[in-house]
């Protein structure tokens, strides 16, 4: 019997962008993606199969790191274009009453004072349902575009997040709960004393606060995070109540969950209070037969569109791997942009590294919902939490469909995810098991 109960999630890949415009079942209006009708679709979907949220990818950039050029990114629509997902959230958040809603913001792109108030006001409209996927930004094109010449280094972005959120939790902070009154019979619509200036002169940020809106449902949105090297994960362990993880195996998995929760035992919070989420594509079909086949399909569509997928890593690390033999080992790689990713890639080949995608190296997600929802479970009860979250950057309505009528179902069936909300909040909801 199954040991450990889970969270669903969903990762929108590639933003608020194209999606499936190449694919069989991408639709019959590709030039549509502006609009919000699939993820609008994809959220009440996951609504009703009980997922916890569905968090917005974004990054503000054309990139160029790929043959020192955008060609292949647009041509292909690389992770590009994209609209900002902070408009894509509220369409999103009407259509719902559940579900949460997670958007990226970057803390080099955004004000302290901007996001708090952009966050809260997310959180007032959703009835406590929104979130603020926690970035710091890693490519030079996305810092140049904001008047940078380059990124700060690794390092030194995560020393002024930690600024930035001890900032933007304060201007959260600066109503209290019951400030707001609205008592038409005294003529009071909020206590004065009650909403308090911060005041912040930090090394890196300054605000005199207070926040120009009331305290929302949840006090503080939820905070998702991605951190994966060293310093990405302390960061993560300090703030993050959410953590989006990538790993390519189940020891790995295990590994990073049971650091992370011994870092956040050291910073005296509860590590319990942290659902760590590792991403997967699975594939599902009716049949094995039918599953393998497809999966055989998008090994052959990898080999077919390399060029896509090497400029997608480029993006990723800052490296331009068009300088790299297809079939020889990458050296040891460096960067500044995401490490974790860089050390991922380190002694596999190019092709290797298309080819497999999102696969795990121990355990195929591949088969019948029954087959796929059996080995999710056991590997959650290797790793000993939390979930999962879902993502396909080439989404289509049938793949939705095909987790949320098809393997969540066979989820439930286990018993290992829940199959109605238990709370109104996005918080009471993570922490509901």
């Amino acid at each position: 019997m199954p040991k450990h109960k889970f969270h669903l999630a969903w990762f929108i890949s590639k933003g608020y962008g194209p999606k499936g415009w190449r694919q069989p079942w991408g639709g019959p209006n590709p030039h549509n993606w502006v609009k919000p009708d699939l993820l609008v679709h994809l959220a009440k979907e996951l609504e009703r199969a009980s997922f916890d949220y569905v968090m917005i990818e974004d990054s503000s950039n054309i990139p160029y790191t790929y043959k020192n050029s955008h060609e292949t990114y647009l041509r292909l629509a690389v992770d590009s274009p994209k609209l900002d997902p902070s408009v894509l959230a509220p369409f999103m958040i009407q259509a719902t009453s559940r579900i949460g809603v997670i958007t990226t913001l970057s803390t080099t792109e955004y004000n302290p004072f901007m996001l708090a108030r952009l966050t809260n006001t997310l959180d007032h409209v959703s009835d406590g349902r929104s979130g603020w996927n926690l970035v710091t930004g890693s490519n030079d094109g996305g810092a140049q575009n904001y008047g940078l010449e380059r990124q700060y280094p690794h390092d030194q972005r995560y020393d002024m997040a930690d600024e930035y959120v001890e900032l933007v939790q304060k201007l959260w902070d600066s109503w209290d709960a019951d400030a707001m009154v609205i008592d038409r019979d005294q003529e009071i619509f909020a206590h004065p004393d009650k909403v308090h200036p911060v005041h912040h002169e930090g090394h890196y940020f300054r605000s005199r606060g207070p926040l120009s809106a009331p305290r929302s449902p949840q006090g503080h949105p939820v905070i998702c995070q991605a951190g994966g090297s060293a310093r990405g994960r302390t960061f993560a362990a300090r703030w993050a109540e959410t953590i989006i993880s990538s790993a390519g195996s189940v020891a790995a998995m295990k590994e990073f969950r049971d650091d992370i929760r011994a870092q956040a035992a050291g910073f005296g919070r509860n590590p319990d209070h942290i659902k760590v989420l590792f991403l997967i594509a699975p594939i599902v079909d009716q049949f094995q037969e039918s599953a393998l086949a497809r999966k055989q399909a998008r090994i052959q569509e990898a080999d077919t569109h390399i060029d896509f997928y090497l400029a997608n890593m480029s993006r990723l690390t800052g490296i331009d791997f068009s300088k790299y033999d297809l079939d020889e080992k990458l050296p040891t790689l460096t960067t500044n942009g995401h490490q974790t990713v860089a050390a991922r890639f380190s002694g596999r080949t190019p092709r290797e590294i298309v080819q497999a995608g999102r696969s795990l190296q121990d355990v195929d997600l591949v088969g019948t919902p029954d087959t796929v929802a059996r080995q999710m479970s056991e590997i959650i009860d290797a790793v000993g939490g939390d979930g999962f979250l879902v993502t396909d950057p080439e989404l289509t309505r049938r793949y939705i469909s095909e987790i949320a009528d098809g393997l969540t179902p066979a989820l439930q069936k286990l018993g290992v995810v829940r199959s109605r909300y238990e709370h109104v909040t996005l918080r009471d909801n993570l922490l509901a098991f």
